[in-house]
Order: structure tokens, then C-alpha cells, then sequence
């Protein structure tokens, strides 16, 4: 196995940079998502549509930009918390978290929408947030999956 691996390698192989692993991280990122929504467009498609592949493309690279954005947002904003002690404190900050995490779904939508229009459409309960939150979250879920297997490559 060591041979493959040897003999796909380039011959002269470098660390890779600090913006090539954020290319990286975006890049598989994208992929992952466009995958996941895919399959919710293919298997739910009364609840999630998608008109094409590109439009797909393109609402997964934008996701993908907005779930990323979410996360710097709530580790900002979670810093605050650092050092604060007490059930009030610790409460506040699992609302806090909670709160950024669900509201950006609405904020996602919106984007989706107003990029998009009916060409990325999720419809259902609570006019499909229900069925964003939940390709969302298996967005979320499907890359810390992939990042654990890259990981366990080492």
C-alpha cells in the first residue's frame, strides 16, 4: 500500500501553507456539501428542490461560505464567555450559542432565496426552515465525518 501511495505522490512534495489547508478546508467543504444536498434534492425532493446542478453548485459554495461565517461568528462571540463562571453564566452562553446557530439557518435561507429565488426552494414545516436546519445539519455532521477520517489517515 505504501508504493501506491509512494508512486501517486509527486516527487517533491512540500508542507502545504496555512491559505492552501483554508483552500483545502473550503474546497472539500463545498464538496461535501454539494453532496449532501444533492442527495436531499434527489431523496426529499417534495421538500428540497433544486433546479440544476450548477445552481446546486453554487447554493453549496454559498452555504458552505455562510455555515463557516456562523462558526467564526459563535467562537467570537463564545470567547466572551471565557472566564465567567456560575449556572447564569453557563446558561447564558448555551442560549447565546443556540441562538446564533438557529437564527443563522434564517439568515441562510434568506440568502438562499434572495440569491437564488425558486431555484433552490425548501418547503415544508415553518416554510422549510425544518428542512434546512436539517440538510444543514447533516452538512455539518457529514464534514466533521470527513475531517475524522482524514485525520485518522495520519
Amino acid at each position: 500500500m505504501a508504493s501506491i501511495a509512494h508512486d501517486l505522490l509527486p516527487a517533491e512534495a512540500s508542507l502545504p501553507t496555512d491559505r492552501q489547508r483554508l483552500f483545502l478546508l473550503f474546497f472539500t467543504g463545498t464538496l461535501v456539501d454539494l453532496v449532501v444536498l444533492g442527495l436531499y434534492a434527489d431523496l426529499a425532493s417534495s421538500k428540497v428542490h433544486v433546479d440544476t446542478f450548477t445552481t446546486m453548485l453554487c447554493a453549496a459554495i454559498l452555504m458552505q461560505i455562510l455555515l463557516k461565517a456562523t462558526i467564526v461568528l459563535e467562537h467570537r462571540v463564545l470567547a466572551r464567555f471565557k472566564g465567567k463562571t456560575g449556572a447564569a453564566w453557563t446558561g447564558l452562553k448555551y442560549f447565546t450559542a443556540w441562538l446564533i446557530l438557529f437564527g443563522s439557518k434564517f439568515v441562510i435561507l434568506e440568502a438562499l432565496s434572495m440569491a437564488f429565488g425558486e431555484k433552490v426552494h425548501f418547503s415544508g414545516a415553518f416554510h422549510g426552515i425544518v428542512w434546512l436546519i436539517l440538510v444543514a445539519f447533516s452538512m455539518v455532521i457529514a464534514e466533521e465525518l470527513f475531517v475524522r477520517l482524514y485525520r485518522r489517515l495520519a
